[in-house]
């Protein structure tokens, strides 16, 4: 309960801070904010979003961000490839934030309880983003395993760990290279609902997969703010 009230706080502190942003860029064009947000408030968004998707994903998409008209560009294409996947996973909630996209299964879709083999629908949903990972080459991947409460803590280690190494080998296999593909487990460590509840425990089991540009788009964002 306290780590539910921490991120209600913070995601309060983080709506009031942008709102005081917005009101600065009341003249601005949208892709002026775009660039105050993503150079400035970049801990702001963080937060925001860290209600939704977790500690570790927040981590990725802002540890990676360049923010300024370069952070601009990056968005541009993000925003398309999350289409892209909307379109193909539509089970799937897609999350475009920043500079980057976080896609988050609920574990239930993927594996069976306690399991970490991927079901064999599940295996349609995870080849589906494959090819969009494919159709979009110059990004980075990072896969989050994250369950509930109910077991011990090393067990849902193990178990997060188990499902996010179970999701990259599927996703390598579909020609994915391995040096863009990384792997964490939670554990219950980065709840997001109240592990009090069944309907909470199910939000807390959950597979997130962290999208965000590599060193080459970074390259080409920067050379096209230059040019």
């Amino acid at each position: 309960m306290k780590t539910l009230k921490l991120k209600s706080t913070l995601l309060i502190l983080a709506f009031s801070i942008t709102s005081i942003i917005f009101q600065g860029c009341a003249t601005a064009t949208k892709t002026q904010k775009g660039t105050v947000i993503g150079g400035a408030a970049g801990g702001v968004i963080g937060a925001i979003i860290g209600k939704k998707v977790g500690n570790t994903a927040v981590g990725a998409l802002i540890g990676g961000a360049i923010g300024g008209t370069a952070g601009a560009f990056i968005g541009r294409k993000m925003d398309r490839q999350a289409e892209e996947i909307k379109n193909s996973i539509p089970n799937a909630e897609v999350i475009r934030e920043g500079e980057g996209i976080v896609v988050k299964f609920n574990s239930g879709i993927l594996f069976d309880l306690n399991q970490a083999e991927l079901k064999a629908n599940a295996r349609t949903n995870i080849e589906n983003l494959a090819i969009s990972l494919k159709n979009n080459p110059d990004t980075d991947i990072l896969i989050v395993g994250h369950t509930d409460a109910s077991g011990t803590d090393e067990y849902n280690l193990k178990l997060s760990e188990r499902r996010a190494t179970s999701v990259k080998s599927l996703i390598e296999s579909k020609g994915i290279l391995s040096s863009r593909l990384s792997t964490e487990g939670r554990g219950e460590t980065e709840a997001i609902a109240d592990n009090e509840t069944e309907a909470g425990r199910a939000l807390n089991r959950r597979v997130e997969i962290v999208i965000v540009a590599n060193e080459k788009m970074k390259a080409e964002a920067k050379q096209a703010r230059n040019n």
